[in-house]
């Protein structure tokens, strides 16, 4: 079965931004260490920022996608938050990508 994660914010859940910032710091931890993983994760709107510099999941992000994880990072929303050479981690990619990895997912979880 093939898991895609759709994380589209700048940490997890509705919250306070530090909240959001430790909650997507420990999923992320947990999930890198769990040997069950997801084929791909997405990233758009303010998500694309987790995969810049200064976020403090990027090594998490890294060790998935050693692991064999796609990160797929939407361009024009890098484009739009000035980001675009602040990407440390996955592979930009246009909402075109982004729509076929949805369309071919068995199951979305979106965080």
């Amino acid at each position: 079965m093939k898991t895609v994660l759709l994380i589209t914010r700048n940490g997890l859940g509705d919250a306070p931004e530090g909240l959001q910032q430790t909650l997507v710091l420990k999923y992320l931890s947990l999930l890198a260490q769990e040997e069950e993983k997801p084929g791909q994760i997405l990233f758009y709107a303010d998500g694309v920022k987790l995969v810049c510099e200064g976020s403090l999941v990027v090594g998490w992000l890294r060790s998935l996608e050693e692991a064999g994880v796609e990160l797929l990072v939407c361009s024009t929303c890098l484009e739009y938050f000035g980001l675009i050479e602040k990407v440390r981690v996955g592979k930009a990619g246009g909402m075109p990508g982004i729509l076929r990895a949805l369309q071919q997912a068995d199951k979305v979880i979106s965080l």
